[in-house]
């Protein structure tokens, strides 16, 4: 029997073949689950619907994705409507993969210090309370025993350059899990979240993932940067029951940087250099 036989789920946020959700989403779909999936709204002038058409390239390859519609999660009518729409074709679901997040690329640029008012809500509003939003919304079509999974990045834990305001809206996300872990553990539902090593996804190259690839490859215990399908699996395990007694964690999928307190193999690069 496969892991996901039976199982039915909502994936949100995934944006094109290199996204984090589409890994694990994929994986899920291998080991016997149907999905429903959300995408960007397009805008009303884009006659040729980029978002979903970047998204429809992939499901409708997939005989287990049964839906595609698009959500936008700072209005709540259409978080309902996605509901909506996920219990109409599915009753009840079995896990929830969150995948989003935004800060302007202007905001991204500044030092976090001179973070703008408006990209600061902007961003806290969709990177981290869409989270509280549409778990409140879902939560009557969760099964008794289902798994919610949202993205993270170690710069929530320790500050990462670059990585600047989304860094804090990162700290309030891993907040936001261990919440609302608290809150629908009674319920069954378990709240996790996968903290990921730097990837090449839309998103990531916004945050200067570029930058810290190679500094994961020297740093990293491994020696290398995690590759998407372990992020796919891991975050598969976090949605299966395998880890039916895990809930309010942070699963570090990156190689072992998040353990190291110094350089450590990059300081070879130093010896021998004049002080």
């Amino acid at each position: 029997m496969k892991l996901f036989e039976g199982k039915k789920g909502l994936v949100l946020g995934v944006a094109n073949d290199h996204s984090i959700a589409w890994s694990i989403a994929q994986f899920a779909m291998e080991e016997g689950a149907v999905c429903g999936f959300s995408h960007l709204p397009d805008k009303p002038d884009d006659a040729r619907q980029r978002n979903r058409h970047r998204v429809a390239q992939l499901t409708d390859k997939q005989p287990s994705a049964k839906f595609l519609v698009p959500m936008n999660v700072q209005n709540d009518d259409d978080i309902r409507a996605v509901i909506q729409k996920t219990k109409e074709e599915f009753g009840q679901i079995d896990f929830l993969l969150h995948s989003i997040a935004h800060a302007s690329l202007e905001d991204l640029k500044r030092d976090t210090v001179e973070t703008s008012r408006a990209g600061f809500l902007m961003a806290m509003e969709i990177s981290a309370y869409s989270l509280l939003a549409v778990a409140n919304a879902a939560k009557d079509i969760l099964s008794p025993r289902s798994s919610i999974l949202t993205m993270t990045y170690f710069g929530g834990e320790k500050c990462v350059p670059g990585y600047n305001v989304m860094g804090v809206c990162k700290a309030a996300l891993d907040s936001v899990v261990k919440y609302l872990a608290y809150d629908l553990g009674p319920r069954g539902v378990r709240v996790n979240a996968v903290s990921a090593g730097p990837v090449r996804t839309l998103a990531g190259r916004g945050a200067g993932v570029d930058d810290m690839v190679p500094l994961y490859e020297k740093m990293s215990p491994m020696g290398r940067n995690v590759l998407p399908e372990e992020v796919g699996r891991s975050g598969g395990f976090l949605l299966s029951d395998l880890s039916d007694g895990i809930t309010g964690e942070i699963l570090h999928v990156d190689c072992g940087y998040n353990i190291m307190g110094s350089p450590g193999r990059l300081l070879d690069a130093y010896k021998g250099q004049p002080g």
